[in-house]
């Protein structure tokens, strides 16, 4: 039998496998975002057909949709729209800055969107549409809420602080930004 000392340490280890949890972020200001500040105009993208509104980030092509979806219909939209695209994955800072500057382009007054990440199984454990690492987050401060359970699995950008990230309930509908990798 384990004595309680031991189950609380194996709860914690479960609980918290990734160590994620001690590291605190500095440099973000909650109110201190403004979203007027001009923005560097995004590069077009360099593939046939797909030069006017999609534009390069890195290895991939982006497009900002000013047509609210839920989030299923806004992944099957991208399915549409171009060969091997999702909603977005986000995987370092630049990138992020990147789709925060095209949605400010296009919508200022509106900058929330959803980006290609769910919960998976009530896990606690987010995963990217494309099958990418999860390999970079920026949460709002206390999110994810509603983990571990059904309420909110999907993941949206710019709820309650610019630029960073939520769950929020898959059925609302939400602007999008689709990608696909540019190919080699």
């Amino acid at each position: 039998m384990f004595k309680s000392g031991s189950t609380s340490v194996l709860l914690l280890t479960l609980l918290f496998e990734s160590g994620n949890f001690l590291i605190m972020k500095r440099g973000f200001a909650a109110g201190r975002t403004n979203v007027t500040v001009r923005c560097p105009k995004p590069t077009s993208c360099n593939v046939d057909g797909f030069e006017k509104h999609w534009y390069k980030m890195d290895n991939y092509c982006v497009r900002y949709y000013n047509q609210p979806l839920n989030f299923s219909d806004a992944e099957f939209s991208c399915r549409e729209k171009a060969p091997g695209a999702h909603l977005v994955s986000v995987h370092n800072k630049k990138h992020n800055e990147i789709l925060l500057d095209i949605v400010k382009k296009f919508n200022p007054n509106n900058l929330r969107i959803w980006l290609g990440a769910f919960e998976l199984f009530q896990s606690g454990k987010f995963l990217w549409l494309d099958g990418s690492f999860w390999d970079y987050e920026i949460w709002t401060t206390g999110e994810p809420t509603n983990i571990y359970n059904s309420k909110e699995e999907c993941l949206e950008m710019n709820w309650k602080e610019t630029g960073r990230w939520n769950d929020d309930a898959c059925s609302y509908k939400k602007n999008y930004i689709c990608a696909f990798k540019i190919p080699s």
